[in-house]
């Protein structure tokens, strides 16, 4: 018997997350071993099981570096992926990103002037906060001004983005040149992108952010997936097109600068990911959210990991590698897009 697209979709969805779980266990692991010392597999193992036999060294670099590092990295990852997959799905524009439209730079224009105002003596949660302002006043900003005539300018809107991006990094490099080398060293990791500072404060931070972001916005997926069809179509059904914008647009800059806040800019991962992830099971946004967050987190663990140990004993800004391998697939998707308006 043929299998039906739906019963297709399930197999896949099963696969996918059954995949995923086994997978992030893997990454992790690897992470946890790898590093300018040397851990095995039964060390870490004795460590997330307390082992009274374990060398003090090695129980401190895991327990202390390695083990917030995993799962900051997943954390952040989860929180990018999703973010991606519910704004693609609010403004149905597969080019729509937390980076694209200005949340990624928004929020790190927040954190940079939380910097260097030396507001930074009262902590990480103020960093946050700071984080979380700019990319809400970036993407506020962005949604206004490609409203016309009641509806959402899809073009307009990544014009705009565009635009936001520029000045973000126009006021980023003046805060750089008055800043003082402290406050610069700083504002380099914001702009490059980093896990090198994690710190289990920061995982608690993200799983609050992040994870609020993203339960928010798989609480309106049933809403996304009629919204994606159309405003006309949306409004016909009875469905709030405007309200569920204005939540997607919350939930998304909640993941995203919660995940900026700790980590700096890390760019096309809410881009590429929720692509991937909706060609293998469906554009079912409940489903696809929390996909597109078991694939980030999966995804960035594992960069993470090569930017590491790539350069080792140097680090790769782990930003700067997520964008070498996400601007190949943005421009691909920008020609793909033009080609569809060809045709």
């Amino acid at each position: 018997m043929t299998e039906t697209t739906q019963q297709v979709r399930a197999r896949r969805r099963r696969s996918l997350f059954v995949g995923g779980v086994l997978a992030l266990v893997a990454v992790g692991l690897v992470s946890a071993t790898s590093g300018a010392m040397n851990i095995s597999i039964a060390e870490v193992w004795g460590a997330l099981r307390g082992g009274a036999d374990l060398d003090p060294t090695i129980r401190s670099v895991l327990v202390d570096i390695r083990f917030p590092r995993v799962v900051l990295g997943m954390l952040v990852g989860a929180s990018m992926a999703a973010s991606g997959a519910v704004l693609q799905g609010s403004f149905a524009n597969p080019l729509a990103e937390p980076g694209i439209i200005g949340v990624t730079a928004g929020s790190a224009v927040g954190a940079v002037i939380y910097i260097v105002s030396g507001a930074a003596v009262l902590g990480t949660f103020g960093l946050s906060a700071a984080a979380l302002f700019g990319g809400m006043a970036a993407i506020a900003l962005v949604y206004t001004s490609s409203r016309r005539s009641g509806r959402t300018d899809i073009v307009t809107l990544v014009l705009t983005g565009i635009a936001v991006n520029a000045f973000a990094g126009a006021i980023i490099g003046l805060l750089s040149y008055l800043a003082s080398d402290a406050q610069l060293r700083g504002i380099v990791f914001w702009t490059l992108g980093s896990l090198a500072q994690a710190s289990w404060s920061d995982v608690v931070l993200v799983t609050i952010m992040g994870g609020g972001g993203i339960a928010l916005a798989w609480s309106i997926g049933r809403a996304l997936d009629v919204v994606s069809l159309g405003e006309v179509q949306a409004q016909h059904l009875g469905i709030p097109v405007e309200r569920i914008r204005i939540i997607s647009l919350f939930a998304a800059a909640l993941a995203a600068a919660g995940a900026t806040a700790v980590a700096g800019q890390i760019l096309f991962v809410g881009l590429v990911i929720p692509h991937a992830v909706r060609m293998l099971i469906g554009p079912s946004h409940r489903a696809l959210i929390l996909g597109s967050a078991l694939v980030g987190a999966v995804l960035v663990a594992l960069a993470d990991v090569v930017a590491r140990t790539i350069v080792a004993p140097a680090e790769l800004p782990l930003g700067v590698l997520t964008a070498l391998v996400g601007a190949p697939v943005f421009f691909r998707q920008i020609r793909k897009s033009r080609l569809g308006e060809a045709t």
